[in-house]
């Protein structure tokens, strides 16, 4: 009997004109909710999603330079946009890694993409973590919030029978806030699972 062939998911091609659900839900629901919790009087003082960035570092990639395309293809296939070779700044010889070299891959996400991007990151990749019990609260004290995600394969684009290496990836949250307090105010309210969000009763 022959066996069925996976098919390799891709993350969805964001039409011109699309709003995305979580955009709408910003508009209509948290800015309300964040204006009333920090007692600001205009909407443009509400803290905003700015960009996501995810990096992924291949330091293996100095000895098998095929692994770099290959990080690359996946965090195409992970975000819906085309990923780019980030390089080595400077020569450091015990790692035998020469200025110029690739050493990772990364993507920037702005407007639809970055929402259909957190959406599937909160609904479907971060719920496959094994034993998942939230992410931890440490910002950069500068209003921006990086999270390391040991595996790529948690995310559902990721066919686990074709990969060659795992792969750990830093998704690093740009928010329009320089302050920390209100920057988790907005991504609690995206729906990122922090530690230690009380319940309401």
């Amino acid at each position: 009997m022959a066996k069925a062939v996976k098919k390799q998911q891709q993350a969805p091609v964001v039409v011109k004109g699309y709003v995305p659900t979580l955009q709408k839900k910003y508009r209509e629901e948290i800015v309300p909710r964040l204006m009333k919790e920090f007692g600001f009087t205009s909407v443009m003082q509400v803290p905003k999603l700015e960009k996501i960035v995810l990096n992924e570092g291949v330091g293996s990639a100095t000895a098998d330079k095929k692994l770099i395309e290959v990080a690359q293809g996946e965090l195409t296939l992970i975000t819906g946009q085309k990923a780019v070779q980030t390089f080595s700044k400077k020569d450091i010889s015990n790692f035998k890694l020469r200025r110029g070299m690739p050493i990772g891959v990364k993507v920037t996400l702005r407007s639809a993409k970055m929402y259909e991007f957190l959406d599937r990151l909160v609904s479907i990749a971060l719920p496959r973590i094994r034993d998942f019990k939230g992410i931890t609260e440490k910002f950069d004290g500068r209003g921006n919030y990086t999270l390391g995600i040991k595996e790529q394969i948690i995310f559902p684009e990721i066919d686990i029978d074709k990969i060659s290496k795992i792969l750990g990836i830093e998704i690093t949250f740009v928010t329009s806030s320089s302050k920390d307090e209100e920057a988790f105010a907005l991504l609690r309210e995206f729906g990122l699972p922090f530690k230690n969000i009380k319940k309401e009763q």
